[in-house]
């Protein structure tokens, strides 16, 4: 029987279903689970929560003592407990990409503290709880829902040391805008963030020193990690509540359309579209990030490498898709205007992918710095208009990140 009880009732050995708030308020990557340890508890009385839901069935019950009643076994009785996977996402309000960033950094924290518990867990042989990682993907949805970019943006700033859990997080967020873009339904929004959010979970079971190589794999190294498909695959089916979706994305996203992929070498037809949009994000997540072997790419520069590849490797209109839900110019694209001045995209506008907002800091033509300047170039009687691309490696500024975020690099990063 489930029963709703203040915090302060909380004993060990009680099954704690859910906590009566949101995701980000509590201490914990998943909610369900027997209370075991007392700092646990303390934990949960120190965080923002004041109410939680217990099974009693499956664990301590409150001693005689007054609880709201969620669920008895009649079947008159209706279930009143929001439940995260069927309630609807609410309606949320566009902000500007600066007004977004803060809780994107926290959601960003909390989604790679929650990813590497997953990991954790599987590393040591327990079912891993997808179950949980629906409430993630929630306030993952909500932030680009606020705006696309900023939360997307900031988990492609990673460390040599998080870069597997944080890939993770930003699979996820790219997956769920580009199904937003694709017009899909929240149910299968959700289906496509978790599946991003797990896809590479057979890592957990790779050796550490192959995973986290600074150079480049043997082939005997290679066949190790080629492995991590089908081994994130058997974790998933040895757990609970993992869907088809899940399973599917996780098995298949090394697959490529011309039939050169791995595990299974299948060819366009037998690669289902949430498939083709995993390999989509993945790639595109794995370029543009700093590895302990390489500096990422520039976003806008790997979107043109990507494209250059979509014949054989990417379904076409699922590409096309991806870049409408970046932008030509994704944010933190270093860019040349026809001033000769150059910019850091900080923004996407609704009136085109190819007019974005800057902060133009250099002139070229002086080769210096200037003050920095929001130019808005989809605003009425801008003539400023983007003449190209640039290689930040061409310029070396080491501030890129900070200046189209406007935080400290060891915050964006963390």
């Amino acid at each position: 029987m489930l029963k709703k009880i203040k915090v302060s009732q909380l004993v060990l050995g009680m099954h704690l279903k859910e906590f009566c708030g949101a995701w980000m308020e509590h201490p914990f990557w998943r909610s369900a689970f027997v209370i075991t340890d007392q700092a646990d508890i303390d934990a949960i009385l120190a965080s923002t929560i004041k109410e939680v839901w217990i099974d009693s069935d499956k664990g301590l019950d409150v001693a005689q003592e007054k609880t709201s009643v969620l669920r008895e076994e009649r079947a008159a009785e209706v279930d009143t407990r929001p439940d995260i996977a069927n309630e609807k996402v609410p309606t949320q309000v566009e902000v500007p990409l600066v007004d977004e960033l803060a809780r994107a950094v926290k959601i960003c924290a909390q989604a790679k503290s929650a990813v590497s518990s997953m990991f954790d867990e599987a590393r040591m042989g327990k079912a891993v709880d997808t179950s949980s990682a629906k409430m993630l993907v929630e306030d993952i949805s909500n932030s680009l829902s606020r705006n696309p970019g900023a939360l997307i943006s900031l988990a492609r700033l990673k460390t040599a040391d998080d870069y597997t859990y944080m890939h993770s997080v930003a699979v996820c967020a790219l997956m769920v805008a580009l199904a937003k873009q694709l017009k899909l339904d929240e149910a299968q929004t959700r289906s496509a963030g978790i599946a991003g959010l797990l896809h590479d979970l057979g890592k957990a079971l790779m050796p550490i020193e192959v995973l986290n190589k600074p150079g480049k794999l043997t082939d005997d190294e290679f066949a190790i990690i080629k492995a991590h498909p089908s081994a994130g695959h058997e974790l998933l089916l040895d757990s609970t509540g993992a869907d088809a979706v899940a399973l599917d994305v996780v098995l298949h996203h090394h697959e490529k359309a011309d039939g050169s992929g791995y595990p299974k070498r299948l060819s366009d037809s037998g690669i289902s579209l949430y498939v083709k949009m995993g390999t989509v994000c993945d790639v595109y997540d794995a370029i543009t990030s700093n590895r302990p072997y390489k500096a990422g790419w520039d976003p806008a520069e790997s979107l043109r490498k990507m494209a250059e590849w979509c014949t054989g490797h990417f379904d076409p209109v699922v590409f096309q898709a991806f870049v409408k839900s970046l932008g030509i110019y994704p944010i933190g694209s270093l860019v040349r205007l026809n001033s000769g001045r150059l910019g850091i995209v900080i923004d996407q506008t609704r009136s085109s992918l190819l007019q974005p907002s800057l902060k133009v800091f250099f002139s070229t033509r002086t080769n210096a710095r200037i003050r920095p300047e929001i130019v808005n170039l989809s605003r009425p009687g801008c003539r400023e208009k983007i003449v190209g691309r640039e290689d930040p490696k061409k310029w070396n500024f080491a501030d890129l990140n900070e200046l189209w975020s406007d935080l400290p690099v060891a915050l964006a990063a963390n």
